[in-house]
């Protein structure tokens, strides 16, 4: 087999980073969608409800069934064997069709799905835990010197900024597209530096930046273009050399 040259093996990169964002845009559609349903039908729990024992409304289940949590598998009895091999059987009946993983809650040993099954709500305590977290962080000029901002192509080729805490070594695989009003797969990302300078005004190269990576895609286009040319010419070619070759034989010889 040929060894693949660094541009055949940038191209390949480059197409499976392509394939991996569509495939992110539509998870992150699908989920979406999949929120939106249970808001619209009220298949979500209250705290109240959950409190008082409602089952889950994706199926039926209960959403804590206080049995405890599965202890490991090699630990368990003859008797928890069957019975978990009961539930098993039971989730793969309730959710044949969802093809997805499975929650549950601490201190229960009944399983949920991604797909149908909303999550329990939050109680007062996380709310207020968190809520405290809220109060307690940085205000926004103090986080500005943390941030840090990134360059994303998209996967409908629109290029635009994403602003995040300097920890984070990576972008989330999908982003709103400001052009385009919807979420898109993040086909590259580039940490640029700093979203703000020392006096906490917004950095302006992300400008500069992203006039170079349109012009870039612009020229592969260009060149994707001439090879498509390329590959049209030499089929024209080739169609013509196969009719002179069906042509008739005359006295002896061909034309």
């Amino acid at each position: 087999m040929a060894k693949l040259t660094e541009e055949q093996k940038a191209e390949r990169a480059a197409a499976r980073a392509r394939r991996e964002a569509l495939a992110a845009e539509e998870k992150d559609r699908q989920d979406t969608e999949r929120r939106e349903a249970w808001r619209r039908e009220g298949t979500r729990l209250s705290w109240d409800e959950y409190e008082a024992g409602v089952p889950c409304r994706g199926c039926g289940e209960p959403m804590c069934d206080g049995l405890g949590d599965w202890p490991g598998l090699m630990y368990l009895t003859e008797e928890e064997k069957r019975d978990h091999e009961a539930m098993e059987e039971r989730f793969r009946q309730l959710h044949r069709q969802c093809m997805s993983g499975r929650w549950s809650v601490s201190g229960s040993r009944v399983r949920h799905c991604f797909q149908c099954c909303p999550p329990p709500p939050l109680g007062p305590a996380l709310i207020e835990e968190l809520s405290e977290i809220f109060r307690s962080s940085p205000s926004a000029e103090d986080r500005k010197k943390d941030q840090d901002s990134w360059e994303l192509i998209l996967t409908c080729d629109h290029v635009t900024t994403l602003t995040q805490h300097r920890d984070h070594n990576y972008v989330r695989p999908v982003a709103r597209c400001p052009e385009c009003q919807v979420r898109r797969g993040v086909v590259h990302s580039k940490r640029l530096g700093p979203a703000y300078t020392d006096e906490g005004v917004e950095a302006t190269y992300g400008e500069s930046e992203q006039a170079r990576l349109a012009a870039e895609l612009a020229s592969a286009k260009e060149k994707l273009r001439r090879q498509q040319q390329r590959a049209a010419a030499t089929s024209s070619q080739i169609e013509e050399l196969e009719k002179q070759l069906q042509l008739p034989v005359h006295d002896g010889g061909t034309r």
